[in-house]
């Protein structure tokens, strides 16, 4: 009788090697690790760095581009580079700006979501993305993926919930959710020390001097949500803990999880009731 053919395939959590009818992966004890309601997209990129940092640049492109072909108008070429192909306001905040405007006068929650995946010009998301790809490899090393993801939409909606109570009426960008990667960053050169804590916090450190030097010198930064996000970043940092203190758990995973699916929904509905509204 001839064997039954085995195939090999990447746990969806540690990503090893195992076999695909394996009832428990034997590295992190993942229940069924071949089954293909664990091997969906999502899954896939939930748990793999590269892709989860890919779909959230992607995220805010494709949010970008939409505000920006949909602005009424159409497109604005000026003469400013800071302003080159940027959403109109009333784009911006039909697809999810947030801010005391939105959320007193309309009731828009949400938006301490989606605003997180708007941008107000092509230097503005160029920034802000080019950053996200310089610290989130650092956070994911040593908070892991899923802590990652956590810190990231969490942090950006408390910058966002800072600049509401503190009066910012329209407010949009990845910056605060960038800022709580920041935060967690300080907390963790902070806490764990030694000569790479030391370079770590140094490091960062001076990234927050340029960030709030930059919010001083060039009108219209929101400050409010820079320091809410770095604050945020540091407390969450301090309880969800960091791998060196506490390994990841599937508390962890669960929670970045339901956060990834409650952004999608948020920004699909921001996209079809913003259509909507257009035509």
């Amino acid at each position: 009788m001839r064997a039954a053919h085995k195939t090999s395939i990447l746990c969806p959590n540690c990503r090893k090697l195992v076999s695909s009818d394996e009832a428990r992966c034997p590295y992190c004890g993942t229940l069924r690790p071949g089954s293909r309601v664990r091997n969906n997209i999502f899954t896939q990129i939930m748990n793999n760095p590269d892709s989860l940092i890919k779909a959230i640049i992607y995220l805010n492109a494709g949010m970008f581009i939409i505000s920006v072909l949909l602005s009424p108008g159409g497109l604005k070429f000026t003469g400013n580079p800071l302003t080159f192909l940027s959403p109109g306001s009333q784009a911006l905040l039909i697809f999810g700006a947030t801010g005391t405007i939105p959320i007193d006068h309309m009731h828009r929650w949400w938006t301490l979501i989606s605003a997180n995946y708007l941008h107000g010009g092509i230097l503005h998301i160029l920034f802000n993305m080019l950053a996200l790809r310089q610290i989130a490899p650092l956070i994911i090393r040593e908070y892991n993926i899923s802590r990652m993801f956590i810190l990231y939409t969490l942090g950006g909606v408390a910058g966002f919930t800072v600049s509401y109570l503190a009066g910012v009426e329209f407010t949009i960008g990845s910056s605060a959710a960038v800022c709580s990667l920041i935060g967690a960053a300080l907390y963790f050169g902070k806490n764990r020390g030694g000569l790479y804590g030391q370079a770590v916090y140094r490091q960062v450190g001076g990234w927050v001097i340029g960030i709030f030097a930059f919010g001083i010198l060039i009108p219209g930064i929101n400050n409010w949500g820079h320091a809410g996000g770095i604050l945020a970043g540091a407390l969450l940092g301090a309880l969800i803990g960091y791998r060196e203190k506490r390994q990841e758990a599937g508390w962890h995973r669960l929670t970045a999880r339901v956060l990834a699916a409650m952004t999608l929904v948020v920004l699909l509905f921001a996209v079809v009731s913003g259509w909507l509204q257009q035509i």
